[in-house]
């Protein structure tokens, strides 16, 4: 039963009130001032404050504000005897859920707290839903435990709380919009919307239109007015996949709106304020895009403020055993089947793979195993009948899997991936400390500095992992 608290100084209309919500089916419970009202709310839970605006001490206003401030998802409905307009509007502004004036009927009383109470309703589930999403998308569900992983757990963490606009850099797989949300669900902005455009789906004909809008006969077919991605993500975050994709004329564009906040629709006259993250992501080099003219570099400087650089996969397959689990679990609850489970060959086999689609290729790869692989227990053999032909031919060949090298290769990203991984082992056994590092390599202190920059590797020091 919802509880509604009745705030008057009218003991005959307390007890009016209270027998015919009563008689709704509500649990109303009285009090005779506010401070009376705070000390039903610090006791137990409520679901409707029915406020009267004149009160003696701290006044229905007065209220109000202190429920906004520690519970701002409780409703609060005025009663006035007063109905000037102004009034109304100005207690609608402060956050009253609605005001009714005295006196009132019945029926409309019913109607006004019915609709509150499922206010408060939809305000708790998305409560709940925020919360869950807070979860899901924590740092902590970023699969994996090496130094690279630790680092982007680390910077997830350290930028969340935050309003800097984030640029994220990676390889299509590896997790930019897991990332992207985990940001966004675990900081301020987690309540307000997340909104997400990828930008090389959408032609560029209509991209303007789908990131400001457009007014009603801007353009053949605008036959209404229709907000845009900023003004939907206003108070939120709106996330830019595949920015490098943005076409120039509009890149200057959105430069515009991250320096003024403001934007102005197509074919209207005014701009309008929003307020707005942007956590952009894109698996192409920006760097390059800007010395060949494709990309601005006012723009780069703009969004690059907190950049997060994901590894492929293929440099950190020391986390393949934690993900398969992973998944294996997650697939195993969807289809209702047993967990599977990889021999060591089968597992060395999708170590030694390159995984070119990274994550996103794997978790799929598992996806299909539950579909083909008639056993609990996976091995190489099965794991040739869950790819498609040529597709890994690294695990599929004993060669490959007993140490010896599969022609054709790429001879400088195998020297790099390799040079990558081994200072990035090293590195783990020194807890992440570049002298010891550059110890254990019997390379100098510079050299190691050098590479790890040319390498774009990220340092986090073992007493900050957790």
């Amino acid at each position: 039963m919802q509880t509604i608290l009745i705030v008057d100084d009218e003991a005959k209309l307390l007890e009016v009130l209270s027998v015919a919500l009563e008689n709704m089916g509500y649990n109303p419970i009285t009090a005779a001032s506010v401070e009376e009202a705070l000390a039903v709310l610090r006791e137990q839970e409520v679901h409707l404050v029915l406020s009267d605006l004149r009160l003696p001490g701290l006044s229905g206003r007065d209220l109000l504000e202190k429920v906004k401030r520690f519970e701002p998802g409780l409703p609060v409905v005025i009663m006035t005897a007063y109905a000037a307009l102004k009034v109304a509007v100005e207690i609608i502004k402060e956050g009253a859920f609605d005001y009714i004036v005295k006196p009132f009927d019945l029926g409309s009383l019913e109607a006004t707290v019915a609709l509150a109470l499922r206010f408060n309703a939809l305000s708790t589930d998305n409560k709940q839903l925020r919360q869950e999403l807070g979860k899901t998308f924590s740092d902590r569900n970023f699969i994996g435990h090496s130094l690279a992983i630790q680092a982007v757990r680390q910077s997830i963490r350290e930028v969340s709380a935050s309003a800097a606009n984030v640029l994220i850099t990676g390889e299509s797989g590896t997790g930019k919009e897991v990332v992207a949300k985990a940001i966004h669900y675990n900081g301020p902005r987690s309540s307000a919307p997340f909104v997400t455009v990828n930008c090389a789906a959408i032609p560029e004909s209509l991209l303007e239109s789908e990131l400001f809008g457009h007014v009603k006969g801007a353009f053949t077919g605008a036959t209404a007015n229709r907000s845009g991605r900023f003004v939907q993500a206003d108070s939120g975050t709106l996330f830019l996949d595949e920015i490098g994709d943005m076409p120039l004329s509009l890149q200057a564009k959105i430069l515009r709106c991250i320096q003024e906040k403001t934007v102005e629709p197509v074919g209207a006259s005014a701009s309008r304020k929003v307020d707005v993250r942007i956590i952009a992501a894109t698996n192409q080099d920006l760097a390059a895009a800007i010395s060949r003219g494709g990309f601005r570099q006012d723009l780069y400087y703009r969004l690059n403020v907190y950049p997060i650089t994901l590894p492929p996969l293929r440099e950190h397959p020391e986390d393949i055993p934690l993900l398969l689990e992973h998944f294996a679990k997650k697939f195993a609850t969807e289809m209702g089947k047993n967990l599977i489970f990889f021999t060591p060959e089968a597992l060395r086999a999708l170590q030694v793979y390159s995984w070119p689609g990274n994550v996103r290729e794997l978790e799929n790869r598992v996806e299909r195993l539950f579909i083909v692989a008639p056993g609990g227990t996976i091995t190489p053999e099965m794991l040739a009948a869950g790819f498609a032909a040529g597709d890994i031919q690294e695990t599929r060949d004993p060669a490959a899997v007993a140490g010896r090298t599969v022609f054709p290769l790429d001879l400088s990203r195998r020297l790099e991936d390799m040079e990558r991984h081994l200072i990035m082992q090293a590195l783990e056994e020194a807890g992440g400390v570049q002298v010891k590092a550059a110890e254990l390599l019997q390379i100098s202190e510079r050299s190691i500095w050098h590479r790890i920059k040319k390498l774009g590797i990220a340092i986090v020091h073992k007493k900050e992992l957790v």
